[in-house]
């Protein structure tokens, strides 16, 4: 596998890092093409999704695959904690301090080498809760 050093930042993939840091959604790969498509009109789907993954492989974004859905996106490669609405499937930050002594608890009640941990939490955001949000 290739470390962050070793990938170059292109262009598009340039673009795809300004457009996932500007919003706090965690998008899908679609949403990401849709948002870099009106900068660079003429990438193509299959594009947004290799270099997505290829700058998750190399650690310069998050991929979020937890919860059963789509796989998110995340330019905040920082240790954080994430909640997923399990009415709309929508994923925020949830803002509190990350548990890093997690790994070496975890380490010292296994016979793993502990590499890390995501911790995603489950609810209902604010408009599946609102009946009136969800008639519209």
């Amino acid at each position: 596998m290739q470390t962050q050093s070793d990938i170059r930042l292109t262009p598009q993939r340039q673009v795809i890092l300004e457009e996932l840091a500007k919003v706090k959604t965690h998008p899908t790969a679609n949403e990401v093409y849709d948002m870099v498509r009106k900068r660079l009109p003429r990438i193509g789907l299959g594009t947004v999704y290799r270099n997505l993954e290829l700058m998750a492989d190399n650690g310069m974004i998050l991929k979020l695959e937890v919860g059963g859905s789509q796989k998110r996106f995340d330019a905040t490669t920082d240790l954080h904690y994430h909640i997923r609405c399990t009415g709309c499937g929508r994923v925020d930050d949830i803002q509190f301090s990350a548990m890093p002594q997690l790994d070496q608890l975890a380490a010292n009640s296994s016979d793993y080498q502990v590499l890390g941990h995501h911790i995603e939490f489950s609810g209902i955001c604010e408009s599946c809760d609102d009946p009136q949000e969800a008639k519209k």
